[in-house]
Formats: C-alpha cells, structure tokens, sequence
C-alpha cells in the first residue's frame, strides 16, 4: 500500500476510533440553563393534568408528558414569604427572621428581609459562571440591602410586595392598599419603572427577551409570576380594583371564570418561554422546574385534600411539580417521590455544578438522580412549622398538630387526613412527634406577635 493512503477498513477502523475517543466529550453535556417557574397561590390541582375539571392547562399539561410529574411534592410553608425564603436560600424558612414572617407585610417593618450576606441559589450560580435574573415576586424585603440584585440576581423586574393589581401594577399586601389607591410596586433592578399592561404578560415579555438573548454563558432564570394570586383579574379585565389582602384567606370578591382566566394566562405565557427556548436551540439544554409556593386559595381545586392556603393540612402545602430536561430527564412518567422547596434549590445548584457554602449547609436534597431514574423513589422526613401549627411527614405518615389538637394520619390511604390514627399507631406517633420536637429545637425560636 503506498504511503500516504489507508484501506477502506483501515479509514473505517480510524475513523471509529476517532468516534470513540471523541464519544465521552460529546456525552458530557454543557451545563444546563436553569428555568425555575414559581406560581403564587397555586392548588394542588389547579392545573388539568392534576385534576382541574373546569379548564384546560395545556402548556403545562404538555410540559409533564415531556418530563417528570410528581405527585407528592410540597410548598416549604402554607404562605408565601416563608418558601420564598427557602427557595432562595435551600433552607428551612425558619432558621432565618425574614422565614418567620407569614406572610411579610408593610406592618412588619422595612428593617426585616432576607440577609444580604447570606447565599443563594442565585449567588452560588453566579459565581460558577450563569448569567442570573428573577422576574416577578420577591417578598423578601423592601430595602434595596433586601432586594434581588443584592442576593446573585444581575437583572430583576417584578414587585417586591406580596401582590400588586395586575393593571396598576401597585400594591395590595395591606388594609386600603391597591388598586389605584396602592403605592407602585413595578421595578426595574432599584428603579421603579411604570409599564402598561397586563402583569403576567409584562413578565412573560421579559422572559421570552431574556432567554433568547446571545450569550457566551449559561443563565439561570426565576420566572415568579404572581398569578393566579388576588386580586382575581383576568387578562381581559379592566383595572377594577381588588380586595384588601388582610392576615388570612381571601375570602371575597373574583369568580371561578376569572381564576380560570387568570390560570389560562399563565399557561399561555409559559408557552410563549417555551417556545422562545425552542427557536432559539436551546430546549435540549435547560432544565426546567415548575411548581407552587404554597396551596391554593378561594377557586383553587385541591381535592382529595383538606383546607387551603395557610394551613398545614395537605391542601396548604401539596403543590403540582414537574421537571423536564429532554434527553435527561424521561418523558411521561410521574412519581410519588416526597419533595419540598429546598430540594428544587439543591437539584438546580447541582445541575450548574455550584455547591453551598459549607457555613450554610443547604436542607433541601439533589433529585436530579430520581428524576432520571439513577435513584428509585426513598422515603423523606419533612417538617414545617406555623405561628400556631406543626406538621411532619416521615414516610406515608404525618404528624399534625392545630392548636392543642395532635393527630396522626395515613397518607397512603387517608390523603384528605380525616381518620385519626393516633391511638391505634401510638409508637409511630410518638416516635413521629419526637422527631419533630427535636428538629424545632434547631429552628429559631416561634414569635409570640409579629
């Protein structure tokens, strides 16, 4: 054979080789954009593929058959501030000041926020190297020390209060607050800024803006929409107005076709960033999460659970959750592993290879492992905590305690908690009960006021 010149099986053998050597590096994929989705007062089955009879979802109906759906997935607390805190952090929302407060309100004071010193999903990621942004919520404090851009985020756009009129864009966590009558709560990073238009729309625009830019570097986006949270106004709405959102539940005002509204809009503008992933290249290379700060309120459809927003039976605190990473994370399964919010903390921080600060030693854990299936479904002890109630679940069971009232309950088989099993598993609840004393140990201790 001359030299120079190779036999078809020589080039072939070559060539496979070179395949070979080449194949690990083409399997060790990027790290991934991260796309956490937060909805504000969202119930367990206010979404149709969880069970909403009245309308369709079909954005995020689509999103868990091209993911992970879970089935047993929890809000860190029954309100909104506490698991905003423990997002951020990864932590249980009472080992810090601002956690405690459910939720913050204008009569907590502007001195009380999320320490500008402490870590954060978005400060972690930041430092290995993402391009980070919130759009949406914050109610984590109202002083710039407190705010978004102090905590890993470069850009933010959104409300720093607990809920704004989706119109005016002003106000509406405290008595005679809102509407037009509110103080404005639109920013831009420290700038307040005035925008016309529908708020989930305004945050929509702003994502699709931020996931295609051109970028030499991975991003992390928090899209918090405050939707489908009071006051209830649909898209379609004019500015007319809400109710004052008082300490507990709103109870007045909105109807079940505005909520459904509302809830169509959201699901309209998750297309609208999923799409914008999909022209850009860029769905194969992002993770995305979605789920609910806590459960739902007046229209929300929890069933087969008990109670609502601010209480710790499993309608306060069970939430949708989907994960979808195509070619990652399997399509079309669900499981019923445990999850809280701390967890999504940990699983994003891994996904972009940044670890936590070992002084602040995150609670939540890596799911990613379960959502490819490397790691089979395990049994979880969570714990939460109000002013004036106690939850935990080890395994199926689940301690709860309202007021002086303790009980103990079978989720496997009791979801809605209506059979007391207390007396008949007596060790389970003892042993359930001690567990829980010995973790609120470690917690700061329980405001009498705030």
């Amino acid at each position: 054979m001359a030299a120079g010149r190779l036999s078809r099986r020589a080039f072939l053998g070559a060539v496979g080789t070179t395949a070979l050597a080449s194949r690990p590096a083409r399997a060790q994929r990027r790290r991934p954009n991260l796309l956490f989705i937060l909805a504000d007062d969202l119930g367990y089955g206010d979404l149709s593929s969880y069970g909403r009879p009245d309308y369709r979802t079909p954005v995020l109906d689509g999103l868990a058959r091209q993911g992970l759906k879970f089935m047993s997935a929890y809000a860190a607390a029954p309100v909104c501030t506490p698991t905003r805190c423990a997002f951020h952090t990864g932590r249980y929302p009472q080992r810090l000041e601002v956690g405690l407060h459910e939720p913050l309100t204008r009569e907590s004071g502007l001195d009380v926020g999320l320490p500008p010193d402490h870590p954060t999903v978005a400060s972690l990621l930041r430092q290995r190297g993402y391009d980070t942004a919130l759009l949406g919520k914050w109610h984590l404090g109202r002083k710039p020390e407190f705010g978004p851009n102090r905590h890993g985020y470069d850009e933010f756009f959104g409300i720093l209060s607990g809920a704004a009129d989706y119109f005016t864009h002003r106000a509406a966590d405290g008595p005679g607050t809102g509407g037009a009558s509110g103080s404005p709560d639109l920013w831009e990073n420290l700038t307040p800024v005035e925008r016309l238009g529908y708020l989930t729309d305004l945050l929509t625009d702003k994502a699709v803006e931020f996931v295609t830019r051109r970028r030499a570097k991975p991003f992390y986006l928090s899209l918090h929409y405050n939707a489908p949270h009071s006051p209830w106004e649909g898209p379609e709405d004019a500015a007319i107005g809400h109710d004052e959102h008082g300490p507990g539940p709103m109870v007045e005002g909105g109807t079940r076709a505005i909520f459904a509204s509302m809830m169509r809009g959201m699901d309209a503008g998750i297309g609208r960033v999923l799409q914008a992933l999909d022209r850009a290249g860029l769905a194969r290379d992002t993770l995305v999460i979605f789920t609910s700060d806590n459960g739902g309120e007046r229209y929300s459809y929890n069933w087969p659970f008990s109670f609502q927003k601010m209480f710790l039976f499993e309608g306060g605190i069970r939430v949708p959750a989907i994960v979808r990473w195509p070619g990652v994370v399997p399509a079309g399964r669900t499981t019923e592993q445990a999850a809280i919010t701390m967890d999504w903390t940990a699983t994003l921080l891994a996904a972009g290879g940044a670890a936590a600060d070992p002084a602040f030693p995150l609670d939540g854990e890596d799911l990613m492992p379960v959502c490819t299936g490397a790691r089979g479904v395990f049994d979880r002890t969570l714990f939460w905590r109000t002013i004036s109630r106690d939850a935990a679940r080890v395994g199926k069971w689940k301690y709860l305690k309202e007021g002086t009232r303790e009980g103990l309950f079978d989720l496997s088989v009791d979801p809605g908690e209506k059979a007391d099993m207390r007396a008949r598993e007596a060790r389970v609840f003892e042993e359930i009960r001690q567990r829980y004393l010995a973790w609120n140990a470690q917690m700061l201790p329980r405001p009498r006021a705030l």
